[in-house]
């Protein structure tokens, strides 16, 4: 597990920045907190690094929203979603087929996601918008990738 702390807004999407300098087509990264953890921030970060210049905002209604950059950033919205059937609606195979996918409290359908995901679970610190920011590898591909996540956010790591 590598950790990560933030006191600012903007550095919770700088460390996303930091994340999506590592992705590659196909990625699926779970994203969990409480509610105004920064989920949406970080996609913001996220997407930012990856050439969207449109507006990022949660899907929480809509589900799902799709953003054109250098690669397609799927950001999803499983907070609504009540059974894993439901799940199924979101077409998560296919999104994965086409740029890296992002799914906000994942943890609802985990039991429906690919096993091979990086969780990124965000908790509130104690100042206003101090947030930490836990990076969990899940399958073969992502703990390969570890050590060059790793050294991505070195600049912000806890040790």
């Amino acid at each position: 597990m590598i950790v990560c702390a933030t006191d600012t807004v903007e550095g919770t999407r700088a460390v996303a920045a930091a994340v999506a300098a590592v992705v590659v087509e196909g990625d699926l990264l779970v994203l969990v907190g409480d509610l105004g953890a920064g989920k949406t921030a970080f996609t913001q970060g996220f997407a930012r690094r990856l050439g969207v210049d449109e507006p990022v905002t949660s899907p929480t209604f809509t589900l799902a929203n799709r953003y054109r950059g250098s690669m397609t950033v799927n950001h999803l919205d499983a907070y609504r979603v009540e059974a894993l059937s439901e799940a199924e609606d979101l077409a998560i195979p296919e999104l994965l087929e086409d740029g890296v996918t992002l799914v906000e409290w994942g943890d609802n359908i985990l039991p429906a996601l690919p096993a091979d995901h990086l969780q990124i679970r965000i908790t509130l610190g104690e100042g206003d918008d101090d947030r930490v920011l836990q990076f969990t590898a899940a399958g073969s591909t992502w703990r390969s990738r570890s050590p060059t996540l790793a050294e991505s956010l070195d600049t912000w790591r806890v040790r």
